[in-house]
């Protein structure tokens, strides 16, 4: 029976070096499968990795036949599944009245019900010691005017993991939500790509290799959730003791 990890959201930033990292940090794997759109990106990632099968899976997550897809592909091969990172993620800052609808819908089908249709399909496969990695965002500890939509969507996907975890825990499975601030990569690239990013998120910006690397250290020794830097962790503690109308007038 085939060993593998599932990873989404691969072809760049945070989902391409959970790939890396992993295949390193996990050698006893026989197969990592990765998933995002863009094929070619994924077919870049069996030359970067070479002592781990890379199975490359093109997929459009907003569209609900993906983890139908998913599904059935586990359910013809039975694979053991050690580590399901959901990695694919979709922002854009704006004002949430002037965003298109049509974009507001990806950001919570692809964030949210992917996300939830994904875990699901792939959890009767997970064996005890198996991990879960659901990447949420920092974003996730506050409301924020000018993100919302999305600030939204990566709450829920803390909150579903904080409880997945006590759910799972009779079955040996563990579940870490990883709530990295703002990280060089694509995808805020293309959040702000027609909005200025506040001085701050510049400041705390993020290099994906180590935001990772972190992540799967907090990941094996079990943490419910991961935060990398000292000022994203501030910003945990403040959101907790802060009232959240506070913070959101000072973000806003």
């Amino acid at each position: 029976m085939k060993k593998v990890a599932i990873i989404t959201g691969a072809s760049s930033g945070l989902g391409r070096q959970f790939v890396i990292q992993t295949a390193k940090s996990h050698g006893f794997l026989d197969e990592i499968w990765v998933v995002a759109r863009r094929a070619d990106r994924l077919f870049e990632l069996g030359v970067l990795v070479s002592n781990i099968v890379i199975r490359p899976i093109p997929l459009d997550l907003a569209k609900k036949d993906s983890a139908e897809r998913i599904r059935n592909i586990l359910a013809k091969e039975k694979p053991k599944v050690y580590v399901l990172v959901n990695c694919s993620g979709l922002g854009l800052a704006g004002k949430f009245d002037r965003q298109e609808e049509e974009m507001l819908d990806q950001m919570v089908k692809v964030n949210c019900l992917a996300l939830t249709r994904i875990t699901r399909a792939v959890l009767p496969y997970m064996p005890r010691k198996a991990r879960i990695v659901q990447v949420a965002s920092s974003a996730a500890f506050v409301p924020q005017p000018g993100f919302a939509v999305y600030a939204a969507t990566k709450s829920y996907v803390l909150n579903l993991s904080l409880a997945l975890r006590q759910e799972l825990k009779k079955r040996g499975i563990i579940v870490t939500a990883v709530c990295p601030g703002p990280v060089k990569t694509e995808f805020f690239d293309t959040a702000y790509q027609k909005k200025e990013m506040k001085l701050y998120k510049k400041l705390a910006m993020a290099k994906p290799e180590k935001v990772v690397k972190k992540a799967l250290r907090d990941v094996k020794r079990g943490r419910a959730v991961s935060v990398y830097g000292l000022s994203m962790k501030a910003v945990r503690v403040l959101c907790k003791l802060l009232p959240s109308g506070l913070i959101v007038r000072l973000i806003g």
